[in-house]
C-alpha cells in the first residue's frame, strides 16, 4: 500500500513536510480553501483537495494525517465538519500542529511537555482547546507544540533591507524559535517512530531576544542596525503584540531523546545564515 499522507489544511509546516517525502515515494493530498493556492499545491506534486469538501474518500485512502488548520473559537475548522469521518479513517499515524503558546507565560522561564497549560492569549487558548478535540478521537495521535516558525520566505531579512525593521525593546522578553525544515525533519522522525499519545515541543537550543534576531539579520547583511524603540511606543498588529503578551524558553529534550532529531539549524545564526545562502 502507497504511504498516503492527508494534510489538513496545507500551510507553510505542511508544505516542507510534503517536500521531504514525496521523493520517497509518498502520495500527499493537501486541502485548501483558495482554487488559486490549490494550482501552487499541485505544482509541488501535491494532490490539491478544496475545501469544503467530502474528506471520506481521501481519508479511506491516507494512512497518514497531520492537521495543521488554525482552530477559531468554536475549536478545530477540520473537526467541526468531519470529527466522525477521522475518527473512524484507520490510519497509522496522527499528527497535530499545536504551538508553545499553551503554556501560557512564564516570565521567561523555561517549560517542558508536562508543564501546565495555561495560555493567556485568546489565540493559545483555542489551541488548548483543539488539543483536547483531537485527543477525544483515539487516533493514533501525537500533538507537536511549535515555537516560533522561521524559514525561506519568513525570515527577518526583507524588514531589514527595506528599512522597516525595529528593535522593539520589552525587558526579559525572549522566544523559543524553529526553522520549518527542522520540523519537517521532526514530523519524519515521528512517522518512521510512531508513539501513540506522544507531545512534542518543537523548537531550537537557544531562545533569545526578539531584537537580537534582527540585529544578526542586519550584521549579516552588512546594513546599520535598525532602530530600537520601546514595546510600549512600538506599532504592531495585534497578532504580533500577543506573542509579546508571553515569555518562555522552551525545552526540546524529548524531540531529541525519543526522535533522535538532530537540528540543521540549532539556532537563529545557523538559520539565517542558511537564509541567506539562499539554502
Amino acid at each position: 500500500m502507497t504511504r498516503t499522507l492527508l494534510s489538513l489544511g496545507h500551510g507553510y509546516s505542511a508544505a516542507a513536510l510534503a517536500r521531504r517525502l514525496i521523493p520517497q515515494g509518498w502520495r500527499v493530498i493537501g486541502t485548501t480553501r483558495d482554487a488559486a493556492k490549490a494550482r501552487a499545491i499541485a505544482a509541488t506534486g501535491v494532490e490539491p483537495l478544496l475545501w469544503p469538501a467530502d474528506l471520506g474518500p481521501a481519508l479511506a485512502q491516507a494512512t497518514h494525517l497531520l492537521a495543521s488548520a488554525a482552530p477559531d473559537a468554536a475549536g478545530d475548522p477540520m473537526l467541526a465538519a468531519h470529527a466522525d469521518q477521522i475518527a473512524a479513517a484507520p490510519l497509522e499515524w496522527a499528527g497535530y500542529l499545536s504551538t508553545t503558546g499553551v503554556y501560557g507565560d512564564h516570565h521567561g522561564g523555561w517549560v517542558d511537555e508536562d508543564t501546565a497549560l495555561t495560555p493567556g492569549t485568546p489565540r493559545g487558548q483555542m489551541r488548548v482547546k483543539a488539543e483536547a478535540q483531537w485527543q477525544a478521537l483515539g487516533l493514533p495521535l501525537h500533538i507537536f507544540r511549535l515555537a516560533g516558525i522561521y524559514g525561506p520566505g519568513r525570515g527577518p531579512f526583507e524588514k531589514v533591507r527595506d528599512g522597516t525593521a525595529r528593535l522593539i525593546i520589552k525587558p526579559g522578553q525572549v522566544f523559543s524559535r524553529i526553522h520549518v525544515d527542522d520540523i519537517a525533519q521532526a514530523l519524519e522522525a515521528s512517522m518512521n517512530a510512531p508513539r501513540p499519545g506522544a507531545v512534542y515541543n518543537i523548537c531550537d537550543d537557544d531562545p533569545a531576544p526578539p531584537q537580537d534576531v534582527i540585529a544578526h539579520a542586519a550584521q549579516l547583511l552588512g546594513l546599520p542596525r535598525p532602530p530600537a524603540i520601546p514595546y510600549e511606543q512600538a506599532e504592531m498588529t495585534p497578532m504580533a503584540r500577543s506573542f509579546y503578551a508571553e515569555s518562555k524558553r522552551v525545552r526540546n529534550d524529548r524531540m531529541k531523546t525519543e526522535l533522535g532529531v538532530a537540528l540543521a539549524y540549532p539556532d537563529y545564526r545557523a538559520g539565517l545564515a542558511a537564509l541567506l545562502a539562499g539554502r
